[in-house]
């Protein structure tokens, strides 16, 4: 999947919580997540970030483009992402369904 891709999703905002990827540049396998949830006024949420207890933003190209992974963002970092699950759903599920 390309970042773009990735972004449009979000920017949709139509099942995309609970999206999980990690680094394969990092050392293991560390679990990152995010989020929208259209209820709240920031929707847009990261979790295992920089920021302790995660982050909220009000727009997906706001979370994309934060520098909260190590000082850079999914989109300084989009080359090294394993994107696991989209929405709870494994990609490669998520994936036949567009």
């Amino acid at each position: 999947m390309k970042y773009e891709e990735l972004l449009k999703i979000f920017e949709i905002g139509d099942g995309c919580d609970e999206t999980y990827f990690y680094f394969k540049t990092d050392p293991k396998e560390i679990e990152h997540y995010i989020g929208y949830k259209p209820e709240y006024e920031k929707a847009y949420w990261a979790g295992y970030c920089d920021i302790e207890d995660g982050c909220e933003f009000e727009t997906a190209k706001e979370m994309f483009e934060a520098p909260i992974y190590n000082g850079k963002s999914i989109k300084d970092r989009w080359n090294e992402i394993v994107l696991c699950t989209i929405g709870g759903c494994p990609l490669e599920d998520y994936e036949k369904r567009m």
